[in-house]
């Protein structure tokens, strides 16, 4: 037998031991989770009712050092008035990170982040996220957490976009992830890098409305470039090229000059 038969025989040996060890891994709520993920949030449904527990809320030093704190919310559905999509651009090769916003009548913004949950000692690797190496959470927060973690902390850009969509689509859409929230609560899944981050698990939330308005496209992979897909889809920047539509969603600048201040939410869309 030629080297390179052997060769490929070992290879294909080692892949099918791996796929099959990878296929025997069962994802699991019991683990040594960071502060930061250690509280899953769930909801209840009463009607036009929502109550959310556990909205995390935390206060932060730096992006290692801060005060965990949660509460409790009831949101009135007939009030839900605004989605904003927000991206956070890191890395290179088009990497980024991606959420929604929900905003209220009363100036409430509640917003939803598809993550990974990570362990004591754990960080991201796209690679990882691939080989069933990472639960999946839906972080429930207020701005004043997850916004300002990515813009004061991080000092990551952050491009908040407000949707366009009927109130009857943010309905559905919001509950469907609030759904989603507490059915992880109770039977949590792995995080895949390409079928199941945070942008593609956003498409399926919107496909669930419209089916099939997002299609699969390279962009919710490399999600830095998610906003093209989302203008070139009418959800968001009509009437300006996207160069405009980041100049003025960028919101760095907004959310370290209103840092503490209680309407930080309304002062970074102003």
């Amino acid at each position: 037998m030629s080297k390179w038969k052997i060769f490929s025989a070992c290879f294909f040996l080692v892949l099918g031991t791996v796929l099959v060890y990878l296929s025997t891994q069962n994802a699991s709520s019991e683990r040594n989770w960071t502060l930061d993920q250690q509280v899953l949030p769930t909801t209840e449904i009463d009607g036009d009712l929502v109550h959310i527990k556990n909205i995390r809320n935390f206060v932060y030093e730096s992006t290692a050092t801060y005060t965990p704190q949660y509460y409790d919310k009831t949101f009135n559905l007939s009030e839900l008035s605004t989605i904003d999509y927000i991206v956070e651009p890191f890395g290179s090769i088009g990497a980024a990170h991606t959420f929604l916003s929900f905003g209220f009548d009363d100036g409430s913004q509640i917003a939803i982040s598809v993550e990974i949950r990570k362990e004591v000692g754990e960080s991201f690797s796209p690679w990882k996220g691939v080989l069933r190496q990472y639960e999946l959470v839906y972080v429930v927060a207020d701005e004043r957490d997850v916004v300002k973690l990515r813009t004061n902390y991080r000092k990551d850009d952050v491009y908040l976009y407000p949707v366009t969509t009927t109130k009857e689509h943010m309905r559905i859409l919001f509950i469907d992830m609030l759904t989603r929230v507490n059915t992880l609560a109770q039977k949590p899944e792995f995080y895949n890098t390409v079928t199941n981050n945070c942008t593609t698990n956003i498409a399926q939330h919107i496909n669930t409305i419209t089916p099939n308005r997002i299609s699969w496209d390279y962009r919710l992979l490399f999600p830095e470039n998610s906003d093209v897909l989302a203008q070139e889809l009418g959800l968001i920047a009509k009437g300006m090229t996207i160069e405009e539509a980041r100049a003025k969603y960028r919101v760095n600048e907004k959310a370290e000059q209103y840092a503490e201040d209680p309407e930080f939410s309304k002062k970074i869309r102003e």
